[in-house]
């Protein structure tokens, strides 16, 4: 599984920052007919968030299309195991998105509704924190 990061950034390492508040942006349905939708805060490295990915893409089996909403930006630092204090700051360990409550995470469209939430279903087993399945205001519940 093939890890997701961005391609060029301005700098390697970032702060750690705060997470506070709720989504700015992105907390609408914008693409598909069903999302799901972030109800807590969190970091979601980009092994989980390509683990969710895989998980839906699987279970829709090629059907429908599929949109990441949210991607890793921040850069996550460590320190190896037993090294002294001092001499900087550790190595990139790997790479999150920032979430936000409200935030929407994936995309579906073009599948059955039991389809669409059975897919999010998986992929909400592998994110680290809890989410809902929402539905675009105008699609028919079946």
């Amino acid at each position: 599984m093939a890890n997701i990061l961005p391609a060029k950034t301005k700098y390697r390492k970032v702060h750690k920052g705060r997470n506070k508040g709720f989504a700015k942006g992105g907390d609408t349905i914008a693409f598909g007919d069903y999302a799901i939708q972030a109800l807590e805060r969190g970091k979601c490295s980009s092994s989980q968030l390509e683990a969710a990915r895989v998980a839906i893409n699987r279970n829709l089996k090629r059907r429908g299309k599929l949109w990441m909403r949210v991607f890793p930006q921040k850069s996550v630092t460590k320190k190896p195991a037993e090294t002294r204090m001092g001499k900087g700051k550790g190595g990139v360990e790997y790479w999150c998105a920032v979430i936000k409550p409200g935030t929407m995470l994936f995309e579906i469209a073009g599948v059955p509704m039991s389809m669409a939430r059975e897919s999010m279903r998986l992929a909400d087993g592998k994110l680290p924190f809890k989410c809902r399945f929402v539905v675009r205001e105008g699609v028919e519940v079946l």
